[in-house]
C-alpha cells in the first residue's frame, strides 16, 4: 500500500528568522486528500537534526513509502538542486563537484521542481513591489537573482530569470523588465546600460530570492552603490502563495502517479 510523505528541502540559515518564515510556509500547507499526509521541512545544511536525512528518516518511520520532494529553491541553475539530486539517487552523478553522499533511504523518491517561472511566483514578486511604482510606463523594473558562473547551471538561471520577467512586465504594464545576476556580477553594467538608455525612467530593483538576509541587506545595496533606484530588500517570503505553490507541487507528483 502507498503512502506519500512529503520532504520540503530548503538551503538554511544561520538567521533564525529566516528558518522560520520557510517553517511557517511548509505549515501552512493544505492538501486535499482523504489521507493525512505527513510533511516535513527539512534543510541542506545549518540546522542540525533537520537535515535531510533527519526527514527521509521520521517520514519513513511514520510509514511512508513514497516521498514528494519539493526543492524550495529559486532556480533549477542553483548548484544545490544538482548534489540534493545526487543524494537522493534523483541522478547517478553530480555535474560538479560536491560533498554531499548518497543518503540512506528506503522510500520510493519522487522529486519536484524548483521555482523557475511560474505565475504564482509573479504575483508575489509584483506584490512586494508594488508600493515602489508610481508610473508603471515610466519604470524599468531590473529583477536580481543570486545566478551561478557555473555555464549550464548560469543558463538555466538566466532562462529562468528571463520567463519571470516577461511575465512581471505583463502584470505590472512596467515599459522595461531586465534580469541580473549577482553570480557573474551584472548589477553595475544593466544600471550603467538603462541610466544612458533611459534616464528619465525610475528603475525598481526587485530581489528574488526565498527570504530577507545577507543577500537582499547587505549584497545587492552594495552592488548598488552610485545609481539612483528604488528598493525595499523584500523577498518572497512570507507570503502565502508560496504555500499554494507548493500545493500544486504535491497535487502534480500525486497525480502523476494515479494517487488521490
Amino acid at each position: 500500500m502507498i503512502k506519500y510523505g512529503v520532504l520540503v528541502i530548503s538551503h538554511g540559515s544561520r538567521n533564525a528568522e529566516w528558518v522560520e518564515l520557510v517553517d511557517q510556509a511548509v505549515a501552512a500547507i493544505e492538501i486535499d486528500s482523504d489521507i493525512s499526509i505527513p510533511i516535513y521541512s527539512s534543510y541542506l545544511e545549518l540546522i542540525e537534526g533537520r537535515l535531510i536525512q533527519d526527514g527521509i528518516y521520521s517520514l519513513e518511520q511514520q510509514g511512508v513509502t513514497d516521498i514528494l520532494v519539493i526543492p524550495l529553491f529559486v532556480s533549477s541553475g542553483s548548484t544545490h538542486i544538482d548534489e540534493i539530486s545526487y543524494a537522493l539517487g534523483v541522478i547517478p552523478e553530480p555535474n560538479l563537484e560536491t560533498d554531499m553522499v548518497p543518503l540512506v533511504i528506503q522510500a520510493r523518491i519522487h522529486f519536484g521542481s524548483p521555482i523557475d517561472d511560474d505565475e504564482e511566483i509573479t504575483q508575489i514578486i509584483y506584490s512586494k513591489i508594488q508600493a515602489l511604482s508610481q508610473q508603471p510606463d515610466h519604470e524599468i523594473v531590473l529583477l536580481i537573482g543570486h545566478g551561478s558562473v557555473e555555464k549550464g547551471f548560469h543558463l538555466r538561471w538566466r532562462k529562468g530569470l528571463e520567463l519571470l520577467a516577461a511575465r512581471l512586465k505583463l502584470r505590472g504594464g512596467f515599459d522595461e523588465v531586465d534580469v541580473a545576476m549577482l553570480l557573474p556580477d551584472q548589477v553595475k553594467r544593466k544600471m550603467k546600460t538603462w541610466a544612458l538608455k533611459k534616464p528619465k525612467h525610475t528603475i525598481i530593483v526587485a530581489p528574488l530570492f526565498l527570504s530577507e538576509g545577507y543577500f537582499t541587506n547587505q549584497v545587492i545595496p552594495l552592488r548598488m552603490q552610485g545609481f539612483i533606484y528604488k528598493y525595499n530588500g523584500k523577498a518572497m517570503l512570507p507570503h502565502p502563495l508560496i504555500s499554494r505553490w507548493m500545493e500544486k507541487q504535491i497535487r502534480q507528483m500525486i497525480g502523476k502517479m494515479g494517487g488521490n
